[in-house]
């Protein structure tokens, strides 16, 4: 499968060539890219001309736009590091119908988020996003194990972006509390300082989860998933797989199926939670998503 690329501006591009090409994970190879790039965005314009670089070295081709990357491959990557341009970029390919990933965070408003799955239904083109968090081998060990799930504990690094907040790096734990919950959360509140944020949703049917974000100490993932026979520790940085194969697993199974293995709506959701844990943050009350 050949697959394309746009938006060169993120260290996932290198990783997930390095792992497609070299056929740690087997299915496709990155034959394509599209540099693509935001001025307004310091961890964007500073790098994409380096890892532009780094893939036109490894022999990928480098094209104009993002609808050249769509004519010269079966399925897209699109990376972009900034969410506030995948919407303008998912547009020019959607009429492509190439299943596409759009790497996290998906949109940075529900708007937006609502109106790529538009064009994605109009065009019938197969859409896929989520953190590669989502897939962590642990997490995934850990949700074989049964027994009814009645609470999560979710943390992790919560660097803040200027242009994206919560978006930014909330995007992974976010990820990880709804791989275990599913949808339906019914409303959010945040509690922040300089350090740490903590963020508690509420489910409809009672069930509570929460995000500890921090901007000081440890970089570790992880999570606590409470069950009526006992609670299970998630330790990310256990895993002997990296979550980026994981991830991309199960991506080269959606190229080939066309079918995203997260509901839209689910997706939808997360964005959702997102923008009501920055209204909650700013505001320092309870929200309804």
């Amino acid at each position: 499968m050949k697959i394309g690329m746009i938006g060169l501006d993120t260290s996932h591009v290198i990783a997930f060539t390095k792992l497609l090409n070299e056929h740690d994970v087997p299915g496709g190879e990155v034959v394509v890219a599209f540099p693509g790039g935001s001025s307004d965005m310091e961890f964007s314009y500073t790098r994409v001309e380096g890892f532009t670089t780094e893939v036109r070295n490894q022999g990928i081709k480098i094209v104009q736009s993002p609808e050249e990357v769509a004519e010269e491959c079966d399925a897209i990557l699109l990376e972009s590091v900034d969410g506030r341009v995948h919407l303008e970029q998912f547009s020019k390919i959607a009429s492509f119908r190439k299943p596409t990933f759009i790497d996290k965070p998906f949109a940075t408003s529900s708007e937006d988020a609502r109106e790529i799955f538009r064009l994605a239904e109009q065009f019938g083109t197969p859409v896929m996003s989520c953190s590669s968090l989502r897939y962590s081998d642990g997490l995934s060990k850990a949700l074989t194990k049964s027994g009814a799930i009645y609470g999560v504990d979710c943390y992790g690094p919560l660097a803040m972006e200027p242009t994206h907040g919560l978006f930014w790096y909330g995007i992974h734990t976010v990820e990880m509390l709804y791989r275990v919950f599913g949808a339906g959360c019914a409303k959010v509140t945040a509690t922040k300082n300089e350090d740490h944020d903590l963020i508690v949703g509420e489910w409809k049917d009672g069930r509570i989860g929460s995000i500890r974000g921090n901007r000081k100490g440890n970089h570790s993932f992880g999570a606590l998933i409470h069950r009526e026979t006992g609670t299970q520790f998630v330790n990310v940085d256990a895993d002997e797989k990296p979550y980026y194969a994981s991830l991309l697993e199960e991506i080269i199974v959606f190229f080939k199926s066309g079918v995203s293995p997260i509901n839209n709506l689910e997706t939808l959701e997360i964005t959702r939670f997102l923008e009501a844990a920055t209204e909650s943050r700013e505001t320092g009350k309870t929200v309804t998503l």
